[in-house]
């Protein structure tokens, strides 16, 4: 418990150093001025609809297994994706608040297991996931099919396995699952992460770019 708060507050006061919130402000309607009178419209930041979705959603997802009977207990995340969608100085917060969500809609769910979950669901995947991000974009430069193959499916499934073997060996086993068996199953729920990410991104790519902060046209299409 204590280990894992320390990498949630970690991250929330890098995460606020940023100033994350400016993401989420109003910016000029096409077309308008910049100012904020009659003649400078403004509209809602895009990002407001994938955060919103976020912290609706994903608590259910994520308190999922607390909340039903079933002998492997198993159990996605959406971290990388929301890293996809808002960033990681704003996905860090979000996640949070997402785990403190569960907490709130299961009646078996602690507040000590959802720090752990804030930690090895949210915070430690959505980071790998800022690095692998970073690592590609050095290496191979701004490219559509390494953004969706590389980042958001094949980058999903390594981040996840990383962040859940790290949890297997912080003492954080999977319930109904046989410890001899725990790698492979976390290796496997990887691949589900991977397929959600991937294909929703996809989609995001083509008809709702402005809901990925990660993502320019300028940049990946060469416009």
């Amino acid at each position: 418990m204590p280990f894992e708060a320390a990498i949630v507050l970690l991250a929330l006061v890098a995460a606020f150093a940023t100033r994350p919130w400016r993401l989420l402000a109003a910016r000029p309607a096409s077309g308008h001025g910049a100012g904020t009178g009659t003649d400078g419209a403004r509209t809602a930041s895009p990002l407001l609809t994938p955060l919103l979705a976020t912290l609706v959603f994903l608590p259910w997802l994520w308190a999922l297994p607390t909340l039903h009977a079933m002998p492997l207990q198993l159990q996605l995340s959406g971290a990388c994706l929301v890293v996809l969608m808002l960033g990681w100085p704003l996905a860090v917060p979000a996640l949070v608040a997402v785990a403190a969500g569960a907490a709130l809609v299961s009646p078996t769910l602690s507040w000590s297991e959802a720090v752990g979950m804030a930690a090895w669901q949210g915070v430690v995947p959505a980071t790998f996931a800022l690095l692998l991000g970073a690592l590609l974009r050095r290496l191979t430069g701004t490219h559509l099919f390494v953004y969706v193959l590389g980042r958001a499916f094949l980058g999903t499934a390594l981040c996840m396995f990383a962040a859940g073997s790290l949890a297997h060996w912080a003492g954080h086993g999977l319930p109904g699952v046989d410890p001899e068996l725990t790698m492979v199953a976390r290796w496997l729920m990887a691949w589900g992460d991977a397929v959600v990410t991937g294909m929703l991104c996809a989609v995001f790519v083509a008809f709702r770019p402005e809901w990925l902060a990660t993502w320019s046209d300028r940049l990946y299409l060469q416009r």
